[in-house]
């Protein structure tokens, strides 16, 4: 058969794919047997952000000689050529930073073992959603779903656990999950996961430690270059285990036997990973399509959600010693002091205050004096959670609590001097008071904080020369 008369007619960049067809449905080579003017332009003048193994075209060489071995690229040619399927797929590979609009006909003659389909596609440097708009009614419902249930959410995590059910669902798989990876941490962490019924598959947070990250930067170099890996067999897990023998081992030692890996993006940086494990492989392509526009809106919607968690961060946490700051502390003595009946409890507080800060300024500069103030935050959260420290100002730092005794306040102020003593020239000035009636914090922060001045009096009696230098340093 004349391939190259064939492709020619052809407007659109196209090429002439031939699969090899072996034994229990395994697919052998996969070649680029033609390819008209416009396709082997695609590859000797490759678009801007596309590269190419190699940028000189080759009649009926196999395809890895120009991209990175890609299994969802040869999941569709084997579908199109050896089962006779018409085939559209829209994705964004990592390794290109295009879009590909791709269309896979199957063509009726056959060679032997040798099958044969038509693979054409066009470029574009953005996502349109035109493309999106040829996309299956059922598959469109799918990700219309998603959207719905995650814009506007008011616990967006609680609605996410909605969406990783209905992802395994479709999936048919027995385990999905959706994992945060945080970059810059270098840790990661599991946002939610869904179980079919009877699964023997532990939940994630028995492998998810300290070590894990080591394991989830490696998925990037499985995937390849590729939007996602889909691997549906023996033959397709074979390549994981060549490309990841280390996470292969730890998939197959789970009880793994196939596995669908799409990372989470938002504007290009990587938010996390979502997957599914032993899913049911005649919907590979089904479930590849569905997935590659979810993930899309997922990964858009994470980066929404942890900016505004930045944000929220940053507007209540103090950046030096991260404990809360003083707004944050503000808002809570506004919720207490206008609480209901049924709300109220005692409220315990203790107000401290550094001791010689202003010398350290003085003498041995800022820096030296920014370490004081970290050990101080890091000696309070020794006794008590952050979300109860606050940093009031300066060198002074809050704690409010409520439903605590007078005795558990006692018993806490001394816990924080013993927290002091693991830290260099640390010395706090602490009070405490214990109301019955939380709506009456105010009452209780000024009697603390008289109660703190005490203790600082106290502490220069017992520490005259101390009193001296923070004379001394107030007249220079």
């Amino acid at each position: 058969m004349d391939f190259q008369a064939i492709i020619d007619n052809m407007a659109a960049m196209s090429c002439i794919v031939s699969v090899e067809k072996l034994d229990n449905g395994r697919r052998g080579k996969i070649r680029i047997v033609a390819g008209n003017k416009a396709y082997v332009d695609s590859i000797e003048n490759p678009a801007p952000g596309v590269m190419m193994l190699s940028n000189k075209f080759v009649p009926n060489i196999e395809y890895t000689n120009y991209l990175t071995r890609d299994l969802n690229f040869e999941e569709y040619c084997y579908r199109s050529a050896v089962e006779k399927k018409n085939l559209h797929s829209y994705a964004h590979p990592d390794r290109m930073d295009v879009w590909f609009d791709m269309s896979f006909i199957p063509m009726q003659y056959e060679e032997g073992n040798l099958c044969y389909c038509i693979y054409m596609m066009d470029i574009s440097n953005e996502p349109s959603s035109l493309m999106t708009s040829s996309i299956s009614g059922d598959i469109a419902a799918n990700v219309l779903e998603t959207c719905i249930k995650l814009r506007g959410a008011e616990d967006f995590i609680a609605a996410l656990k909605d969406v990783i059910k209905d992802i395994r669902d479709m999936c048919d798989a027995e385990h999905c999950c959706i994992l945060q990876v945080d970059e810059y941490a270098r840790k990661c962490k599991v946002l939610c996961e869904a179980f079919s019924k009877d699964t023997k598959l532990l939940p994630m947070e028995n492998y998810v430690d300290d070590a894990f990250y080591d394991i989830a930067e490696s998925w990037e170099g499985t995937i390849a270059g590729s939007s996602c890996l889909i691997a549906q067999n023996e033959q397709d897990m074979e390549i994981v285990k060549e490309r990841n023998p280390v996470w292969y081992e730890s998939i197959s030692a789970a009880g793994g036997k196939t596995i669908v890996l799409f990372p989470l993006k938002s504007n290009n940086q990587l938010m996390g990973y979502i997957w599914a494990i032993n899913f049911d492989s005649k919907n590979a392509v089904r479930i590849k399509d569905t997935l590659e526009i979810t993930t899309f809106i997922l990964g858009s919607e994470l980066g929404n959600y942890y900016l505004l968690d930045r944000l929220k961060t940053l507007s209540s946490k103090d950046m030096l010693t991260g404990v809360m700051n003083r707004n944050e502390m503000n808002n809570l003595v506004q919720e207490m002091s206008e609480e209901i009946e049924e709300d109220v409890k005692t409220v315990g507080v203790i107000f401290t205050d550094l001791n010689g800060l202003k010398v350290v300024n003085d003498i041995e500069g800022h820096i030296a004096g920014d370490v004081l103030l970290k050990n101080a935050s890091k000696a309070l959260r020794k006794v008590f959670d952050e979300k109860y420290i606050f940093r009031a100002g300066g060198d002074e730092f809050v704690v409010i609590k409520k439903g605590v005794t007078e005795d558990e306040i006692n018993e806490k102020i001394e816990d924080i001097r013993k927290a002091c003593c693991h830290y260099k020239d640390l010395s706090i000035s602490m009070g405490g008071c214990v109301v019955d009636d939380s709506r009456n914090v105010r009452t209780a922060l000024r009697i603390a904080d008289e109660n703190m001045y005490a203790d600082k009096e106290k502490y220069y009696k017992e520490h005259p020369d101390k009193k001296y230098e923070a004379m001394m340093s107030r007249r220079i």
